[in-house]
């Protein structure tokens, strides 16, 4: 009985390990995926219990063009292990409509069989009115955000692939600089979403600086024969907090020393800026003192620029000065004597 309770859970972990197409997982790793989980299975018996048994019963597909061989589900197979509740079913529509504001397509697809079970599940409670949901339930982007690059499915599977494999890939890149592709072996290190661009992090083989790439502009990417190269300590948090993506000015934070008018006060209370901020009443009608302790970084500079005349600097000087420079260079823009997109317009 116990023999047979184990391989009921082995084969119910199996399930859980294999994505739905066009994701894949090769025999070894399944295996290997097994043994941390406590079932220990040689390879003869697990391509038995997949080939055998779990193809009997599921829609199992393999592709056997390669070896290791890599299986998969169809990618409409749909499995609720264990069964999705309501309040799970919004959170899933809540988090498709804000996802797709920020990540490329082609990586939300790779959640669509949970979305659409997450749909179809609020579709179907109309008697008590729960169907209605989904149709009011949106997600806004606090500020003007983007249209996220387009990316290719294929290179997003060899990408993600390769990043939790850890091996190599040969790319062609397509360089913003020269506008031209590159064929390049790179050892991926991590993956970074910023903004409306999806970055991978990696090595070029042959050296050891870190860079950054587009995920949009790599092309025709695949598995590299190459051995990985790995980055001993690397860590993706000290790397993005070491300014890499332009985003810290100074290594230390800063106190942000600031009068903003009643409106800010109000938004700044309930979403505060920083964990360390006072706010309170100055003499003057309708505006407030902000102190807090912010990062060093461009975003809460331009965080700053977008309040416009709703706040005043005063410290760090150096961001007091900035501001003042913007504003001016922007003013500037308005008074100029003379328009060229304006000239030959009649005025009379």
């Amino acid at each position: 009985m116990a023999d047979a309770r184990d391989t009921s859970f082995r084969y119910l972990t199996l399930l859980q390990l294999i994505p739905r197409y066009p994701g894949s997982i090769s025999t070894p790793v399944l295996k290997e995926k097994l043994a941390e989980r406590g079932f220990h299975i040689d390879t003869r018996s697990l391509q038995r219990d997949l080939s055998e048994k779990l193809s009997t019963h599921f829609p199992l597909g393999c592709d056997d063009t390669q070896k290791p061989y890599r299986w998969y589900f169809d990618r409409d197979f749909q499995c609720q292990l264990p069964a999705l509740d309501v309040p799970s079913a919004l959170t899933l529509v809540l988090a498709e409509e804000y996802l797709k504001g920020l990540l490329p397509p082609v990586v939300i697809g790779q959640l669509s069989p949970q979305f659409t079970d997450a749909r179809r599940l609020l579709d179907e409670l109309s008697s008590n009115g729960l169907s209605q949901w989904a149709r009011k339930v949106r997600a806004i982007p606090n500020g003007k955000a983007l249209i996220p690059a387009e990316l290719d499915e294929t290179t997003w599977q060899v990408v993600a692939q390769a990043l939790l494999e850890q091996k190599a890939i040969d790319v062609n890149y397509l360089s913003r600089t020269t506008e031209t592709e590159k064929a390049l072996i790179l050892h991926p290190q991590g993956i970074v979403s910023r903004h409306s661009v999806t970055y991978l992090l990696a090595q070029v083989d042959g050296f050891d600086d870190l860079r950054q790439f587009a995920l949009h502009r790599v092309k025709n990417a695949a598995i590299s024969e190459t051995a990985w190269q790995v980055r001993a300590g690397f860590n993706i948090d000290t790397y993005i907090q070491s300014s890499a993506f332009g985003y810290r000015q100074g290594s230390k934070d800063v106190t942000l020393d600031a009068e903003i008018n009643r409106s800010v006060a109000w938004l700044l209370k309930e979403t505060p800026l920083s964990s360390e901020q006072s706010i309170s009443p100055t003499n003057k009608s309708g505006w407030y003192r902000l102190t807090a302790l912010v990062p060093d970084d461009q975003q809460t500079l331009w965080w700053l620029m977008g309040m416009g005349a709703n706040v005043k600097v005063h410290a760090p000087s150096t961001w007091r000065d900035e501001l003042k420079a913007s504003a001016e260079r922007v003013l500037a823009h308005y008074l100029e004597d003379s328009d060229p997109h304006l000239s030959g317009v009649n005025h009379g």
